[in-house]
């Protein structure tokens, strides 16, 4: 496992920056704009499934295959938590009936 993460070391400096880079624009959000973001996230982690389902299908080593089921289920669980609290966030804007 040392071997992968050494021989691939500036992917890894990559996802960590990815992951620095992520959080400042995420926390610079205003609230106004988050529902529309969110929408837009889902339709991207949308994709996101789709090439890992891909990656699953093309892979040749174990470690692949597990990379790939993890972007998966993560992509996933992303995407239906996503519309949920989209959903109920689109709640607040409907007419309550009396």
């Amino acid at each position: 496992m040392l071997q992968i993460i050494t021989e691939n070391l500036e992917l890894v400096y990559l996802i960590v920056l990815m992951i620095f880079v992520g959080i400042e624009l995420i926390g610079h959000v205003p609230s106004v704009l988050h529902t529309p973001l969110m929408s837009g996230a889902n339709a991207i982690h949308g994709v996101v499934i789709i090439g890992s389902i891909i990656v699953m299908g093309e892979a040749e080593s174990i470690i692949s295959i597990i990379l790939g089921f993890f972007a998966v289920i993560l992509g996933t669980l992303n995407v239906v938590g996503g519309f949920v609290v989209t959903d109920r966030m689109l709640e607040m804007f409907k007419k309550k009936k009396s």
